[in-house]
């Protein structure tokens, strides 16, 4: 009899920069329910990877005088050194410049979302802001500022490709609110069911290659670039084989869970949906949102640079401290805070003096009783 499967995934990080404290905590989760599937005899299949399109990565790399290329390969080993040093348990790494197993399924997405006319080309004019790789509405600015970046946006005229999400917006949210894709914590899905009902435009699908540089081409169009989110979300189904729907696909899509961040979960629970819901495909059955790790009250991002590095915990004080450390100290749903000095109180008052003592006790018991 063939095991019951559960695919989950994280999000992938963003090769702009080194990885930070916040990915470790998605990483850490994530695992946490993997390995809790696997006792349960299921067939896990776990996901994480890197993202590494868009101009901020172009940016970056020409500071670096690297080309982009270079660059994210530089950047995205180091992920795959995260999760080693953090012992995660993913089954598989994605990277969205993988032109063998990522491109063909983005291209494929393309065309079936085209078939459907959900495509289609206009001249724009808006704000977009760069930290977010994201066209954003006026409405949503916080004193003229994107509020996950707190710089304002620039204004952008261009001609791109459009994806006409304002027609699934029904469709969305009544799978929202039947729990059909479960929104964790209920607040989000409070959250996004509001922004629902205020409707939802049609979104940039694409940028022009001149103003962009770095990305996979449109079909048919070589002039334009595929917008950095529409090809980020297809990793979670080009992973599993999307592009020639074998046996992989089939067997594991949809993902029984999403792991990702506050700062991107619009895009998770609307573009993404979306996206689906025009190519014919199933829906996630959950999408679960962490909270930022702030550093002593401050929002920790790689844009504000004041991230912790997750190598040089993990150097000091272990793999399994900081494992500890991430899930006893961090809310799982809400915003946490890291300082060194609230790290090495959690270490000693329940690893070394706790845990510790309990197995120092329990080993010396043992040893003079003789148990075996």
């Amino acid at each position: 009899m063939s095991k019951k499967k559960f695919y989950i995934t994280t999000s992938i990080a963003y090769t702009n920069a080194l990885p930070h404290l916040g990915f470790a905590l998605e990483l850490v989760q994530a695992d946490v329910v993997a390995r809790y599937q696997r006792i349960l005899k299921k067939d896990v299949w776990f996901l994480t990877g890197t993202d590494e399109h868009g101009i901020k990565i172009f940016e970056k790399a020409k500071e670096a005088n690297k080309t982009p290329a270079d660059f994210c390969n530089e950047v995205s080993i180091k992920f795959r050194e995260l999760t080693d040093k953090l012992n995660i348990s993913n089954n598989d790494f994605i990277r969205t410049t993988d032109k063998k197993k990522h491109w063909p399924a983005v291209f494929k997405l393309w065309q079936k979302l085209k078939i459907k006319k959900d495509i289609y080309q206009k001249e724009y004019q808006g704000l977009y802001c760069v930290g977010c790789e994201a066209f954003i509405l006026e409405r949503d600015l916080i004193d003229k500022k994107c509020p996950n970046h707190q710089r304002e946006p620039e204004p952008v005229k261009e001609k791109n490709y459009f994806f006409k999400l304002s027609k699934y917006s029904k469709k969305i949210r009544e799978n929202i609110v039947k729990n059909k894709i479960k929104i964790i914590p209920e607040k989000k899905k409070k959250e996004i069911l509001s922004f629902l009902d205020k409707g939802l435009e049609d979104v940039s699908f694409s940028r022009p290659k001149e103003k962009v540089a770095w990305g996979i081409p449109v079909p048919e169009d070589k002039s334009q670039l595929i917008y950095c989110w529409a090809d980020a979300l297809a990793n979670y189904i080009s992973a599993v084989g999307y592009a020639d729907q074998k046996k992989d696909f089939k067997k594991y899509w949809p993902a029984e869970i999403h792991f990702i961040g506050k700062d991107i979960f619009k895009f998770h629970t609307l573009i993404w949906p979306g996206m689906l819901l025009s190519a014919g495909l199933e829906l996630p059955r959950k999408i679960f949102i962490h909270g930022f790790i702030t550093s002593d009250g401050k929002k920790m991002s790689k844009s504000l640079g004041n991230v912790i590095n997750p190598f040089d915990l993990i150097e000091k004080y272990g793999t399994d401290a900081v494992r500890y450390f991430l899930l006893r100290e961090i809310p799982s749903v809400e915003d946490g805070d890291f300082t060194y000095e609230k790290f090495e109180q959690r270490y000693n008052s329940d690893l070394a003096n706790g845990l510790g003592n309990l197995v120092s006790r329990t080993t010396t018991l043992a040893e003079k009783f003789k148990v075996k």
